[in-house]
């Protein structure tokens, strides 16, 4: 039998250390960004597009920024912290009550986020930004309902389709934001940054209070894509929006991030089994041609 050390073993130490890090920076700020720019759609519609248009004025760099800076890191964390919680046992009998339940809050609200987060990314970008996959698998599972160009027209249909929609998604944002915030203030014990007990206790408290607001921001874009009306003219203006930012060269021309047609085609299909795409009128009788639309002769 073997007595060489596993990589976990040989390791630990640091990959502890990276996925402490990491939770912070950058999975943790992009969780403040994300809910704030969200919450914007419950001010205004317009608003929110704005700034998802200026997030996508980035144009072919966007992928590679949110592959660097938000995917992989979020993978890491995530699978690490499965490993981790694997591996945990609380223990009420070494712990007092307060820190044991935190203790095992930080893990159940990590595996409830890990699921909510592949889920929600699957909801609404169908994982997979490939047509044939989009088409044949994600929108048939009700996946894929956003479209960044009409973003708060697109996320609102997404939340109204069922009741239980918004009931996940304010079940895995309180998760997500209690594992953020938790976690800065157990970070902070790891990293030696508050050591007394006092200095624990502010940070306790600093981070309750931290979590407690961003929650708010978080369910503030829930209830705001919820209550959303009049999703036409949502739309309408979103579309009026883009073609203004596509002729001054602020965004570019992405018809692929706009609404699909086929989205609704599909929940036509779904609905109303009858459903035909209408198909163009023409005529069989030379004589119902209009000579003034009929093409000259070249």
């Amino acid at each position: 039998m073997s007595s060489t050390p596993s990589f976990w073993s040989r390791n630990e130490f640091l990959i502890r250390r990276l996925h402490s890090l990491t939770g912070l920076v950058p999975v943790g700020a992009y969780l403040c960004m994300h809910l704030g720019v969200n919450a914007t759609v419950a001010v205004s519609p317009a608003m929110f597009q704005r700034l998802v248009f200026q997030i996508h004025a980035l144009g072919d760099l966007l992928p590679l920024v949110e592959w660097v800076f938000i995917f992989l890191p979020l993978i890491f964390h995530g699978v690490v912290g499965l490993f981790i919680t694997r591996g945990g046992l609380p223990n009420t009998q070494a712990y007092p009550y307060d820190s044991n339940f935190r203790y095992t809050m930080q893990r159940a609200t990590g595996m409830i986020a890990f699921v909510y987060i592949a889920w929600h990314v699957f909801h609404m970008h169908g994982w997979i930004h490939y047509t044939p996959w989009l088409d044949y698998v994600a929108i048939p599972l009700h996946g894929g309902k956003f479209a960044p160009y009409n973003a708060g027209s697109t996320a609102a249909e997404a939340m109204q389709q069922s009741f239980i929609v918004p009931v996940i998604y304010g079940i895995g944002v309180l998760a997500t934001v209690y594992h953020f915030a938790n976690g800065i203030f157990t970070m902070g014990i790891t990293w030696g940054v508050w050591i007394s007990p006092q200095a624990q206790e502010r940070a306790k408290w600093a981070s309750t209070v931290f979590g407690a607001v961003l929650a708010v921001v978080g369910l503030s874009s829930i209830i705001g894509l919820q209550r959303m009306e009049n999703l036409d003219e949502v739309r309408q203006r979103e579309n009026q929006q883009y073609e203004a930012l596509v002729i001054t060269g602020d965004i570019p021309a992405k018809e692929h991030k706009r609404a699909h047609q086929r989205q609704n085609e599909f929940m036509e299909e779904t609905l109303n089994p009858g459903f035909q795409e209408a198909s163009p009128q023409v005529p069989t009788d030379p004589s119902d041609v209009d000579p003034e639309t009929e093409p000259a002769a070249q």
